[in-house]
């Protein structure tokens, strides 16, 4: 007999959990309100970029000293909706006490277990789907206004050295050389290696699904209510029942935490996107600009840019100011830029107070798994978290440590 599974959430990580258990011979069921790569998905909007080098937690040593520059400038990169203060408040207090250097180390430890091997495990995971062809491999390029912008975060830098992330520096020339549309803004970059990035992260993801429907899997679209033991209950009154569940819907995922007895600091951070349709202006890889905390991506047919971080309720409109910052920024990278049309878009992070994501078994139901909280990363882990999540419903020895992603860590 098949072990049974049914898998909440279709974005990356979800998917990439169904998937890797098909593939290990699981009966599985993915569940979500939307189909995979719907514009409502956090997994449809973001970057596109899998950032090996993303192993800084959010709160860090060298974010901490700007925090009175980003609460109060009118070009900050991150919003907080001052009637939300009062609610924001714990979370952030947990969030600036993991900033420090002696709680941030282990996480970059944590993170880079979930980061090193990123593009290795997206070509896995996408072998002989239609999914393959969206995966990019080059470097990515982190912008500078001058080269000491880079030098003076010696927290960042010696702790990318100590790991292994090697990146060739690079003067205004060499930017030149190598996109000659940079503003003079820009005075110095870092070009780090074996990166890569998702050319269209909905159909990326879109047709993962697809091949996992075709070869066996089945999805059904459905808004789950509750999880009670090993039965799902969807709002339709429907009642699915599988051995192991798994619960992987980002930012939405602390209600139905709550509900098995978890109190989980799980926040909604929103980030926003512009994409513009047949630029004239395309980087030759990701980049990252540093001192507005926004990232470019060359995409199929369009230019994104993504980025912004803003701290409000689930339900909130989107910050039109956001979408404002985001086009100055671009226009500031590059002055002379046109395009035919521009889309905007808005979705949800799920920003735990320490940047790790919750792995493994809820201890108020084990027959729950839990697989959110990626923040910023969620598609850069979401193939590894798949793997982890199919070891630990087949009892596989791992030697991963799991103890930094447990669901109890803030009890």
């Amino acid at each position: 007999m098949k072990q049974s599974v049914i898998v909440i959430g279709s974005g990356i990580t979800g998917v990439s959990c169904a998937e890797e258990l098909r593939r290990s011979g699981a009966k599985v069921t993915l569940i979500d309100r939307v189909a995979a790569g719907d514009p409502s998905q956090t997994s449809y909007g973001n970057a596109g970029i899998l950032a090996r080098e993303g192993i800084m937690p959010i709160a860090n040593p060298s974010m901490l000293k700007m925090i009175p520059q980003i609460l109060l400038s009118p070009n900050s990169p991150i919003y907080l909706k001052w009637s939300y203060l009062t609610k924001f408040s714990p979370w952030a207090v947990k969030f600036i006490m993991n900033g420090t250097r002696p709680k941030a180390l282990p996480i970059i430890l944590a993170l880079n277990e979930l980061l090193y091997d990123t593009v290795e495990n997206h070509i896995q995971l996408s072998k002989n789907t239609d999914a393959a062809r969206f995966i990019q491999k080059g470097d990515m390029t982190f912008l500078y206004r001058n080269r000491k912008q880079f030098t003076t975060d010696t927290f960042a830098n010696q702790a990318r050295r100590d790991l292994g992330i090697s990146w060739d520096e690079l003067s205004r020339d060499k930017l030149l050389d190598r996109d000659p549309h940079i503003s003079k803004l820009y005075q110095f970059g870092l070009a780090y290696k074996n990166h890569g990035w998702i050319t269209n992260p909905a159909a990326y993801v879109s047709n993962l699904a697809k091949h996992f429907q075709k070869n066996g899997g089945k999805i059904l679209i459905g808004e789950v209510s509750k999880i009670n033991g090993n039965n799902v209950e969807l709002k339709d009154s429907t009642i699915l029942k599988a051995e192991s569940i798994v619960l992987a819907t980002g930012a939405w995922s602390k209600s139905l935490a709550m509900q098995l007895g978890h109190n989980i600091p799980l926040q909604a951070e929103r980030g926003y996107h512009l994409s513009l349709k047949n630029a004239s202006q395309m980087p030759p890889n990701t980049y990252l600009i540093t001192d507005k905390k926004f990232a470019l991506t060359p995409m199929d047919g369009f230019l994104r840019c993504a980025g912004q971080s803003e701290f409000a309720p689930l339900e909130m409109p989107p910050n039109p100011k956001a979408i404002k910052n985001l086009r100055k920024f671009l226009f500031r990278l590059y002055p002379k830029l046109e395009y035919e049309t521009e889309t905007i878009w808005q979705g949800t992070r799920p920003t735990l107070p320490d940047s790790l994501p919750m792995i493994g078994r809820s201890s108020k139901n084990t027959s729950v798994i839990f697989a959110f909280g990626s923040q910023h990363l969620g598609l850069t882990m979401g193939p590894k978290i798949g793997k982890m999540v199919r070891d630990i419903i087949f009892e596989r020895q791992s030697n991963i440590n799991m103890k930094p992603y447990s669901s109890d860590r803030f009890d």
